[in-house]
C-alpha cells in the first residue's frame, strides 16, 4: 500500500487568517520535524480568498497519521486554532503513484 495522504480544506473566520496561517505553519513545521512518519506537510492559501486554506499532508502510513493526531503539538494547535476556523473538510487517501523529476 502507498503512503497515507490527508487533504484538509478550511476557512478561517473573518479577521483570523493571519493568525491561522501562523498557527498552521507552526504545526506543519513541528509535524515534519518531530514526527518520523510525517513525510510532507504543505500549507496553501487561496490567492482569491485569503481566508481559505488547504493542507496537503503525507504520512508513511495510517498509523503515522493516527500518531500525528495524538501528538501534543497537534492537540495544542487544535485547541488554539479551532475557535478561529469555519467549515472544515478532510479527505483521507492512499497515495498510489508519486512520479518525481530526476
Amino acid at each position: 500500500m502507498g503512503n497515507f495522504v490527508v487533504i484538509v480544506d478550511f476557512e478561517a473566520k473573518e479577521g483570523a487568517a493571519e493568525e491561522v496561517l501562523a498557527l498552521v505553519s507552526e504545526n506543519a513545521r513541528n509535524s515534519v520535524e518531530r514526527e518520523p512518519g510525517c513525510l510532507q506537510f504543505d500549507v496553501m492559501q487561496s490567492p482569491d480568498n485569503p481566508d481559505r486554506f488547504v493542507l496537503f499532508e503525507v504520512y508513511q502510513d495510517a498509523a503515522a497519521f493516527e500518531a500525528h493526531g495524538k501528538s501534543a503539538h497537534v492537540q495544542e494547535f487544535l485547541a488554539r486554532a479551532r475557535p478561529k476556523l469555519g467549515k472544515t473538510t478532510m479527505h483521507k487517501l492512499a497515495r498510489r503513484t508519486h512520479p518525481t523529476k530526476r
